[in-house]
């Protein structure tokens, strides 16, 4: 059985429908006006194996914040809601990733406790209209609708472009290890028999 997630969500500023798939393998439809975040998103998808369906709108005449921290959000429900009991879940994931000259590291722990840790440089400006520090807004709503622990460790790099490619490749990678079955597990993957 396919762990899947189908998630809705309209407000004043935004409307976004999301499909997931954990057990996928990399299939990716992206309708939204932030085409920076949507290829960050395909990279995520294809390199964690997810398949991932996703339209928006927004209220980007004002600027892209709304639309992005609302993508964030709903992809981390759909996680949460795809992920089911975690019974028999891996639950810890890790990779790291280089994209040219950069190098980022991320580790996540589907431990039900949202927190999010970005440490990189300073990402200011702009690529492609987008604005750089929106990377961390998405990640933060994506943490705290997930539930879930995100080390996002960037060790070198000097092109945002780069940094952000090795970071969205990386999480996709260490999110498919996190969720990945392991048939040895007997259930919750934790001490306390729930997360």
């Amino acid at each position: 059985m396919k762990r899947r997630a189908k998630i809705s969500r309209t407000t004043a500023e935004t409307d976004i429908t999301i499909s997931l798939c954990l057990d996928g393998s990399g299939k990716c439809s992206l309708q939204t006006p932030v085409a920076f975040l949507n290829h960050m998103l395909e990279l995520t998808a294809r390199h964690g194996l997810f398949d991932l369906q996703l339209t928006a709108t927004g209220d980007t005449a004002i600027d892209l914040h709304h639309t992005v921290e609302d993508i964030g959000i709903c992809l981390g429900q759909a996680i949460g809601t795809a992920l089911g009991s975690k019974e028999q879940i891996t639950r810890f994931g890790e990779a790291t990733v280089p994209m040219d000259e950069a190098l980022a590291r991320v580790v996540i722990d589907l431990s039900g406790r949202p927190l999010l840790v970005f440490a990189s440089p300073p990402l200011r400006g702009k690529t492609g209209g987008f604005d750089l520090d929106l990377a961390e807004e998405f990640f933060q709503a994506l943490v705290n609708h997930a539930h879930l622990t995100l080390h996002i460790d960037v060790f070198r790099g000097r092109n945002a472009h780069h940094i952000l490619e090795a970071v969205f490749k990386a999480f996709g990678r260490a999110l498919d290890r996190a969720t990945r079955i392991d048939t040895r597990s007997p259930g919750i993957p934790s001490t306390k028999g729930t997360l």
